[in-house]
């Protein structure tokens, strides 16, 4: 049995951190469904910008929205939405058998509304509406701006993957923001069955602290702040707050480990897989980690929820002077303007192709 299977038998979701349209007409997605056991997919702007910039596959659909007067944004958005919803698709049966537990596929609002509340929340209830499918997720930055969206939308029953994600606080957020979305549901009597997953970005804590840390601390930062959110999670959904809402039919919204690809070419390729594996959560990774884990991933245990060692392991890192909380509010900004400069090269790449095409 390959070590993706043994992943899910003990009750982590995978799934790909990837969507290219070579990958959906190939057959390539299917495969990793049938004998990987991937179960979701996810994408973000720089996703697009590369399957888009480096594929000749989008051409023609390029030209056809071109001779419907698309452009720009909204002709990135009918690429992706019929990328996504060939996914969500491939996804269904998954979706329907676990009662929309798993099967799932993400779909991002434009970085460039990572600070604006209310065009995020127009655009997210827009592009569910067009997408027609019900196991999609908008993804929606967990910033201060994004918050209150993330509220409005679960609010008016949209499913939302929270992104951009660093630390327990922010993970804790927004749940805050999930749980007050769903009592509010409770109290206009109101479905309470609004999907929601959290997604917590763990290797570039690794990247960010490499040169800053001494050799017995390297690349376990990353790690610690998974583990950690972890047991921030297990003891949050058994609270009597959480309870309360599950009674009324509400899900939980999911715990997912992003950013799992290692970084680090002297670290083992499936650190963050191995050294995450929790069951309920989610392990979204690329398309390499994916093949490597299933190659020669080994897992050791699943995590504790209640394992001392995080919180020994972190308390050395602050003594060795990494301020934790001022560190997740930096890579929670240079994760926006990340995909702010991906957004910008890919409307550049389609306004590119769309030049040579007409």
């Amino acid at each position: 049995m390959k070590a993706t299977q043994q992943l899910h038998h003990l009750g982590q979701s995978l799934w790909l951190d990837n969507i290219t349209r070579d990958l959906l007409n190939n057959g390539t997605l299917k495969k990793y469904i049938d004998e990987l056991s991937v179960t979701g997919l996810t994408s973000n702007p720089t996703i697009f910008n590369h399957a888009i910039k480096n594929s000749l596959s989008y051409d023609n659909a390029i030209k056809a929205g071109l001779q419907k007067g698309r452009q720009g944004e909204e002709l990135f958005f009918d690429l992706a939405l019929e990328d996504i919803t060939t996914a969500a698709d491939l996804f269904r049966p998954t979706y329907d058998r676990t009662n929309g537990v798993d099967g799932w596929v993400s779909l991002e609002v434009s970085p460039l509304l990572a600070y604006d509340t209310q065009t995020t929340i127009k655009v997210a209830q827009e592009l569910h509406r067009r997408a027609g499918r019900p196991n999609l997720f908008i993804k929606i930055p967990g910033t201060k701006e994004g918050l209150p969206a993330i509220e409005e939308s679960i609010f008016a029953g949209i499913p939302i993957n929270v992104t951009l994600l660093f630390s327990c606080e922010q993970y804790l957020a927004a749940a805050e923001a999930y749980l007050r979305a769903i009592e509010r549901r409770i109290e206009a009597n109101l479905n309470p069955n609004v999907h929601s997953v959290a997604s917590l970005f763990i290797s570039r804590w690794d990247v960010a602290t490499a040169s800053k840390l001494p050799p017995t601390l390297k690349n376990q930062l990353g790690l610690a702040i998974g583990q950690e959110s972890y047991q921030a999670y297990c003891k949050l959904i058994q609270s009597p707050r959480y309870l309360k809402i599950l009674n009324e039919g509400a899900s939980v919204q999911r715990l997912l480990q992003a950013s799992t690809g290692t970084k680090d070419p002297q670290a083992s390729d499936t650190l963050y897989i191995s050294g995450l594996a929790a069951p309920y959560t989610i392990n979204t990774m690329p398309e390499a980690t994916l093949l490597a884990f299933a190659d020669h991933g080994v897992l050791k245990e699943m995590i504790s929820a209640q394992d001392p060692k995080v919180a020994t392991t972190l308390a050395a890192i602050a003594q060795a002077g990494i301020d934790l909380t001022a560190l997740a509010e930096q890579l929670q900004q240079e994760g926006a303007q990340a995909f702010v400069t991906s957004w910008k090269d890919l409307m550049q790449v389609i306004a590119s192709k769309s030049s040579t095409l007409v």
